[in-house]
């Protein structure tokens, strides 16, 4: 894969450090992968990406547009922190096949397979869209963009946010949607029967009812408005109803 970027976080604060940050519990990476973002103060998303353990290291990989953003960010927050955060050339390999040794599980749901950290990138041919397409698995840069609510996205059942670790940068509107709120907004599947694009507004009646996303053949994920995505639907010249 080549867009994605691979950081280095070393130093005897590295742990504590990215643990203040992001919405994910860092100590679980001696489990394996963990699948974290960073929020805006407002609890809006900035960046999602995966932390792996590399000896006493993280390593953080982001998808390549978003990384000058983050090193950026992680720097400015570092200030007296004992870390050190460095771009590395490592790469990423993934597939739903055989895992290779040293590969590790992705953590936000079992059909994604795996991803191996090493020399080499690339992967072994999986339609990936599809994939994430069938399992609603939203994707950096289309469905998580700088005005999501990572709730709204589904991060609690990708195993992406933990309630208990204690604060993190935009913990508290992050809760407060999980505790007090319900949910009117969010990812879901729908059918699209027809022509529609990624960006096409869906309609039911004259209201609008959502956004159309990531496609697949006659799925895709949108963003809809739960009290008005009932029933049929129209994106584009496409018929869309919620699965």
């Amino acid at each position: 894969m080549t867009d994605r970027k691979i950081f280095r976080l070393s130093g005897e604060d590295s742990h504590s450090f990215l643990q203040g940050l992001v919405t994910n519990n860092v100590d679980n990476v001696k489990d394996g992968l963990v699948y974290a973002a960073l929020l805006t103060p407002q609890g809006k998303y900035m960046a999602d990406f995966f932390i792996a353990a590399d000896g006493d290291d993280l390593l953080i990989d982001v998808a390549a547009d978003l990384a000058p953003m983050l090193f950026q960010r992680l720097s400015m927050y570092k200030l007296r922190a004992k870390a050190a955060l460095e771009e590395t050339d490592l790469q990423v390999q993934r597939g739903t096949g055989d895992a290779p040794e040293g590969a590790l599980a992705d953590p936000r749901h079992a059909a994604l397979g795996w991803r191996l950290y090493g020399a080499e990138g690339g992967d072994d041919g999986t339609d990936w869209t599809a994939l994430r397409v069938a399992h609603c698995i939203p994707e950096t840069g289309v469905e998580l963009t700088p005005d999501t609510f990572i709730l709204e996205a589904g991060f609690e059942a990708l195993n992406g946010v933990d309630f208990r670790k204690g604060c993190y940068v935009g913990q508290e509107v992050t809760a407060r949607m999980k505790h007090k709120t319900e949910l009117r907004k969010g990812l879901a599947r729908v059918t699209v029967t027809g022509e529609a694009a990624t960006g096409d507004k869906i309609l039911n009646g004259e209201k609008e009812a959502g956004t159309l996303l990531s496609r697949a053949g006659d799925e895709a994920i949108a963003y809809l408005r739960f009290d008005r995505a009932e029933g049929e639907m129209q994106a584009g010249d496409a018929v869309v109803r919620r699965i």
